[in-house]
């Protein structure tokens, strides 16, 4: 290009990823993170954005860049998420603009989220936490070591539903502890177990798949029956993999021994919620991925894409690489 492009990044960006940006362009910095109150454009709010900013290039992480956003003269459009979905790419490719996406961005942040809440369940460190706040260490006349004995992880076997790159992740660090690890998901290699086999085989059935038409909804009762009596349900992806309502019958029936979770339909599990109230589950409100360092990452990605494309290269993070043929 010949002109110095100009890029509106309301993504949060850091380290080696915002030095190059910003040598690669003008850069108008106000991530949608900093902002009291929470501030998420859409896309008309946005597209006034980058036309009052003369931007170019447009770099979100949580704010819609759909229609009129589209309409815009764009050199490019970068997403912060592993997949793109705030982004129209049809739409976006039949204009011509190409779209960058972050993959893998979060995965280790979201694998150690994992294995916290693991440790969290099976050993109930947020109940033992609060007998001690409460001074209610020998509650109820017992010791706790009564209370909280558990079984060791290592020797345990953990399934993971869906070995991309969170589920990678997790893999090598529940392997480090000691754990045998096997896998389901019909497109990696690596993962030889098919679902049935895998719920009925392990101790701890951790999710992390995307949410497709075919996964939607994939652990209902049945599978929540099929695991092994006293198994721990872990899902750091998406509350859409399973059914909430088959899953607090496997809890309340005893069947399963407790649960992690770090995602809820709308975002939002109101207090009266069977969930809320139940000893041994740990509930954390989609945090995985909040890390400085998935911030650090994502912006590595984006601006290694876009270096790649405004020296007329093929980005491996590109969406839609037909558009450079257009």
């Amino acid at each position: 290009m010949a002109d110095r492009p100009k890029a509106l990044v309301t993504a949060p960006f850091r380290g080696a990823g915002l030095e190059k940006l910003e040598r690669l362009a003008d850069v108008v910095y106000d991530p949608w993170i900093e902002q009291q109150p929470l501030r998420i454009y859409n896309s008309e709010q946005l597209a006034d954005r980058v036309q009052r900013e003369g931007a170019n290039v447009v770099i979100v992480e949580g704010d819609s860049v759909k229609g009129p956003v589209l309409d815009l003269p764009l050199v490019a459009v970068g997403s912060c998420r592993g997949d793109p979905n705030n982004v129209d790419v049809a739409a976006a490719t039949a204009r011509g603009i190409p779209v960058l996406r972050a993959p893998g961005r979060n995965a280790d942040a979201v694998a150690e989220l994992t294995v916290a809440l693991l440790f969290a369940v099976n050993r109930r460190v947020v109940r033992a936490d609060l007998d001690v706040r409460e001074g209610e260490s020998y509650r109820d006349g017992t010791i706790p070591y009564q209370r909280f004995r558990a079984w060791q992880l290592a020797g345990r076997t953990a399934g993971l539903v869906g070995l991309g790159a969170v589920g990678r992740a997790t893999r090598w660090r529940l392997e480090g502890l000691g754990m045998h690890v096997i896998a389901h998901d019909p497109y990696a290699d690596e993962a030889t177990h098919t679902l049935d086999d895998l719920l009925a085989e392990a101790d701890v059935v951790s999710m992390h798949a995307m949410v497709t038409p075919e996964t939607q909804g994939m652990i209902g009762s049945a599978q929540f029956n099929r695991m092994k009596d006293g198994a721990i349900y872990l899902n750091t992806a998406r509350a859409m993999l399973h059914d909430t309502d088959a899953l607090v019958a496997a809890l309340e029936s005893g069947h399963l021994a407790g649960a992690g979770l770090d995602h809820f339909e709308g975002e939002h599990l109101p207090t009266d919620h069977p969930l809320v109230g139940m000893a041994n589950v740990v509930l954390t409100p989609h945090i995985g991925g909040a890390t400085y360092d998935t911030e650090a990452n994502h912006s590595t990605l984006i601006a290694d894409g876009l270096e790649q494309l405004l020296g007329g290269g093929k980005p491996d993070n590109l969406v839609n690489p037909e558009v450079l043929s257009q």
